[in-house]
């Protein structure tokens, strides 16, 4: 399978994952809107999403997928399904730990990442009360990324794509089933959105299991002390955790940037949090249909070539995927740019969600637009790092960000309000980006293709054709005031990102860009 049709796999898979969201985001501004408790639970929901995104999808699948795909080449199928044992065994008994500490500390990680949600006694409790139904999540979840990065490694990237998928199917069927039933039985309506996430943590891993049995793969996990001595003397094992330490660092430093962010949100206007959520929601679709794919299809790609000492198809790989990167994202940051606001009132503007929480949404969009290229970018400079077991750099780095991120918040949120948190991560994410891949030109593992400039400039041109075109159909409609007429503003939208579809890739054509060379890799 081609690289080009594995990342369009899982990207589709990622698209239908994230429509999916789309559905239950739009379901809960139109059942729920914005209020205290809204942005409780999305303070509740995200305190196991940081963790699962540091521990996880973080700093063990950054470590843990370049040596199994290494094992895997230097000593086979064996090998690698000894490690798999090793690593599922420590690992579980490791989740079922901070479980506990999670559920026991829900009231400290509260106040922690949203102490302003005390503006509101109702919301604050609320929070920790949520916090603790839905903090066994990151089991789920971590195991889930177990099980995906040796998926993946196999080059079985259907399964894992598909099933954040079901996460969402949950939290829908929580919204239209499990909320109406909470309210005829007394109970706050929002905590059905508890059950939907814990039953959809257990549907990701469930799918996984059957994949993984069909490649022999399935851990065995040991339930005695003595498997987990075992699965620490393993050397391999010991290895992924010595890497893990300064990857949990690196991830856990942007994780650190949206917890202090988040504090920052919960203490300006009421519904700020939930403003920054849905344009969250709106910018994942780029960076996981774009980023999150290739990293997952290039990362045991890369620790493959780095395996065998293949310096050039190595290079290659990462060009590919950066002219990719630089193909896809800039479109999408110049639409994030010119059209949040019809973008956000069509997705979201139905229901109890207010007409003025349309351009405060928007803002916080057209925030992240401004960074969206090095966001997608990061990515796949990063795995640059991570395949050649250098988690040290990309830490250095985010730290130097983060650090900079929270100062221009110091000047830019008195101005900006929440739109400046948005903001600011997008200025980081392109820092970031430019440093890390100055890291891998100078130390030579990157060296770029002939003719970037020229492809930058096609990008660039294209671009501003497309975004003239949304420009001109953000401001000659009234897209809030069409609200009654549905039916025509989903048309209109749709009219209107279609054409400039075609705008941007007859340009490209006209202007001599070759599509069919992201093919043939």
């Amino acid at each position: 399978m081609s690289l080009l049709k594995s990342a369009s796999t899982v990207s589709l898979l990622t698209l239908a994952s994230r429509v999916a969201g789309l559905v239950r985001d739009l379901l809960m501004a139109s059942v729920f809107g914005v209020s205290a408790l809204t942005d409780a639970f999305n303070v509740a929901f995200r305190i196991p999403n940081l963790f699962r995104r540091v521990l996880g999808e973080g700093a063990f699948s950054q470590a843990f997928v370049p040596v199994l795909a290494a094992t895997r080449t230097e000593q086979g199928d064996a090998g690698a399904r000894a490690l798999v044992d090793h690593v599922a065994t420590l690992l579980t008994w490791t989740l079922v730990l901070l479980c506990i500490a999670g559920v026991l500390g829900a009231p400290l990680m509260v106040w922690g990442m949203a102490s302003g949600l005390q503006q509101t006694a109702q919301g604050y409790e609320a929070a920790i009360f949520m916090t603790r139904w839905m903090f066994p999540y990151i089991g789920f979840m971590s195991l889930v990324a177990l099980a995906g990065g040796v998926l993946n490694t196999w080059r079985k990237f259907a399964v894992p794509a598909a099933s954040p998928v079901l996460l969402n199917l949950a939290l829908i069927l929580s919204i239209l089933v499990g909320a109406p039933l909470f309210r005829r039985w007394g109970i706050e309506p929002i905590y059905a959105q508890c059950i939907g996430v814990m039953v959809g943590g257990m549907l990701q891993l469930g799918i996984q299991l059957p994949a993984l049995r069909r490649i022999g793969m399935l851990p065995r996990v040991g339930a005695r002390w003595h498997a987990v001595r075992a699965a620490w003397a393993d050397p391999t094992t010991r290895k992924i955790v010595r890497l893990m330490l300064p990857a949990l660092i690196g991830v856990s430093v942007a994780q650190i940037s949206l917890l202090i962010n988040t504090q920052i949100a919960s203490h300006l206007a009421p519904g700020s949090v939930t403003w920054i959520s849905y344009a969250d929601r709106l910018m994942e679709f780029p960076t996981a249909m774009l980023g999150v794919a290739l990293g997952v299809v290039l990362m045991p790609q890369l620790a493959g070539a780095r395996a065998a000492k293949d310096d050039a198809r190595y290079s290659a790989l990462l060009d590919w995927g950066l002219r990719l990167v630089v193909l896809l994202s800039v479109p999408c940051a110049v639409a994030l740019l010119v059209f949040s606001g019809p973008l956000v009132a069509v997705l979201f503007h139905y229901g109890a969600l207010k007409d003025a929480d349309v351009p405060r949404i928007a803002l916080a969009l057209a925030g992240y637009g401004a960074g969206l290229v090095g966001i997608v970018a990061i990515k796949v400079l990063a795995p640059g790092y991570y395949a050649k077991h250098d988690m040290r750099s990309p830490m250095r780095i985010a730290v130097a960000v983060l650090v900079l991120t929270q100062l221009l918040n110091l000047v830019l949120v008195p101005i900006l309000q929440h739109a400046a948190l948005t903001l600011t991560i997008a200025i980081g994410a392109v820092i970031n980006a430019l440093w890390l891949l100055w890291g891998l030109m100078r130390r030579g593992s990157y060296r770029p293709e002939p003719e970037w400039l020229r492809f930058v400039l096609q990008v660039v041109l294209a671009s501003a054709l497309l975004g003239l075109l949304l420009y001109w159909g953000a401001h000659h409609f009234d897209w809030v005031a069409l609200r009654t007429e549905k039916l025509q503003r989903i048309g209109l939208l749709a009219a209107l990102i279609a054409a400039a579809a075609l705008i941007y890739f007859s340009a490209l054509a006209l202007l001599g860009v070759k599509l069919r060379s992201f093919i043939k890799r």
